[in-house]
């Protein structure tokens, strides 16, 4: 058995250390950044923004600036899977609901248009032209919630897309809460 040299072990341990700092810092930053703005906004709330940011694993290593560009991906992840799904859905067999299929359209045009403007959004954000990212974010948010909305014209109809309407609407506002905390040059 080959024992390893003294100072092999010793930046061996080094390294070990300034990855777990690095790891918990990476975790503060999130964990007081969520704090800070489900405090400042009734939309967002801690433990989603939490779990949101921390399953990307690029977030272990961010910045503040940083978790603005995961939480981008995010949404754009969220919005083009839910255009997908919609698509699926209307092609299912199962016949639909002639109001909900009708519903499902207007999401289709809805998410279709939102996924330039977040990738247009996140252009803006990464020139730092966080007014004209805030207006295209500010589209997506309405986006999601005029799709939801439209289900609830008619009673007794629910939607199928809830849940990732609500998603898409929560990482909206943790992002336009975010961009707001980078101008202002808050420190987290």
């Amino acid at each position: 058995m080959r024992i390893l040299p003294r100072s092999f072990l010793l930046l061996l341990l080094l390294l070990l250390v300034c990855f777990f700092k690095n790891g918990v810092q990476a975790q503060n930053l999130i964990n007081n950044t969520c704090k800070i703005l489900a405090k400042g906004d009734q939309n967002i709330k801690y433990g989603f923004c939490a779990t949101s940011l921390q399953a990307a694993p690029a977030s272990q290593c961010a910045t503040l600036r940083g978790l603005g560009i995961i939480n981008f991906r995010l949404i754009r992840y969220n919005v083009t899977d839910t255009r997908c799904r919609i698509k699926y859905l209307l092609r299912e067999k199962k016949a639909l609901d002639p109001y909900v299929k009708a519903c499902l359209g207007d999401c289709l045009e809805l998410y279709s248009d939102a996924i330039p403007d977040i990738k247009q959004a996140m252009k803006d954000y990464n020139a730092k032209r966080f007014v004209e990212a805030n207006l295209k974010v500010s589209a997506v948010m309405d986006a999601v919630t005029t799709c939801e909305d439209g289900f609830k014209e008619r009673k007794g109809v629910r939607s199928p897309l809830t849940k990732r309407n609500d998603d898409a609407f929560s990482l909206s506002a943790m992002l336009l809460s975010l961009m707001n905390m980078i101008q202002a040059g808050s420190a987290v």
